[in-house]
């Protein structure tokens, strides 16, 4: 490996930007790919960078085949993130099984008597109001949002900067009277139906949970089926 194509990965990685290193298995040829569409190469020829930009999308590392030759194609990506907007009981169940599926957990919440770290334990814990801490934790396409507090001086503002971010996932626990109270007054504050239609509410699928866990592993289902496939519940 080059020490030029080294040093950028090293860089990409700890600036926790998704890449993938592409060698071309006959030549040797090495290129860092972004998942960007403008991504361009002169080592590589453009299907590979295709298949490159298709294996981050997938997080799968592997061999390839394409036109211009056998590819190996590994991928780096950080951690998906889920931003738990409120240090409730679901919350408490939620954050373990989300950190056993891979997601780097934080739970939002100013109040610091919910909020503590003997209540979650092991998980990151911000005592910052929702809307100012996702404002600079940045919500991405590799990020899932929930908003569990019911309260609307908490959900409503965290969901207005979760809506304007790239958030692959965006829920909102509560009954379906109270979703649409909360899209009333979502509109009223300009999103569009478009926009709206991206929060699942009530959170989970329809699983007839009850209990916080049962909850959790409704949210968490629900929240891995539209990761793999793409499903608008």
């Amino acid at each position: 490996m080059k020490y030029a194509i080294l040093t950028e990965l090293l860089a990409a990685r700890s600036a926790k930007k998704p890449v993938a290193l592409v060698t071309m298995i006959e030549s040797g040829n090495q290129a860092i790919v972004y998942p960007s569409e403008d991504a361009a190469s002169t080592a590589v020829g453009a299907r590979a960078l295709s298949e490159a930009q298709r294996a981050l999308r997938e997080d799968r590392t592997g061999i390839v085949e394409t036109e211009d030759g056998t590819v190996f194609i590994h991928v780096f990506v950080p951690p998906r993130r889920l931003f738990i907007i409120g240090a409730v009981h679901i919350a408490q169940a939620l954050a373990p099984m989300a950190g056993l599926a891979g997601y780097e957990v934080t739970v939002i919440d100013p109040r610091r008597a919910f909020a503590t770290d003997k209540r979650f334990p092991f998980v990151n814990v911000i005592k910052e109001w929702p809307d100012r801490a996702l404002e600079r934790l940045v919500p991405d396409s590799r990020t899932a949002v929930v908003a569990l507090t019911h309260d609307p001086k908490l959900d409503q503002p965290a969901l207005s900067v979760a809506l304007k971010s790239k958030a692959f996932y965006i829920g909102a626990l509560g009954s379906k009277k109270t979703q649409a109270a909360r899209v009333a007054r979502l509109a009223k504050a300009g999103f569009t139906d478009e926009t709206l239609s991206r929060i699942h509410g009530p959170a989970g699928l329809s699983l007839g949970a009850k209990t916080p866990g049962e909850i959790a592993i409704s949210i968490m289902a629900q929240l891995t089926q539209v990761l793999r496939q793409g499903i608008k519940s």
